[in-house]
């Protein structure tokens, strides 16, 4: 195929092929762009399609560009779908650092200690028992409980709202 017949072709062709993919997804913009798809593969494949199969060769094409594109569209959302009353609320936010303060003066004081030193501070295990005059496995449970009082203590919406 030359470059005379590819232009012929996108006279020819083009506005059937868009017709036809236009009747099965009904959205003009991604018609018009699966259009222009089909048509940059069969430019791209120019020097192999014959001219006299060309309207076989876009359609053929042009449907696989179709199919590729509504499963593409299936796997993601539609953002007209999601209910923004839901996701949003009138109030406003509090300073993360101040909720996460908050829940820090919730803790027993212990359990407060030995994970501001492990999580802000860095030491490890050993080291925070030899501050804290606890055992190694001491220090883990409190830490393990410190953590899952402030996980589920951030995790509660009305306290950060």
């Amino acid at each position: 195929m030359t470059v005379t017949d590819y232009n012929n072709c996108v006279d020819l062709h083009s506005d059937g092929l868009y017709r036809f993919i236009l009747k099965h997804i009904r959205d003009v913009d991604a018609a018009k762009d699966i259009v222009q798809d089909t048509f940059e593969k069969l430019w791209r494949k120019v020097n192999e399609v014959d001219a006299a199969k060309s309207k076989s060769y876009l359609f053929t094409a042009g449907y696989h560009t179709l199919i590729d594109y509504t499963r593409k569209q299936k796997k993601q959302g539609n953002f007209s779908e999601v209910n923004e009353s839901k996701l949003s609320h009138e109030g406003s936010y509090s300073d993360v650092k101040e909720v996460l303060n908050k829940a820090l003066e919730k803790l027993p004081e212990i359990q407060k200690t030995v994970l501001l030193l492990r999580d802000y501070e860095g030491y490890d295990y050993a080291e925070i028992g030899e501050i804290t005059n606890l055992s190694e496995s001491q220090v883990k449970v409190y830490i393990f409980r410190a953590r899952q009082f402030l996980k589920s203590y951030i995790v509660k919406l009305e306290v950060i709202i």
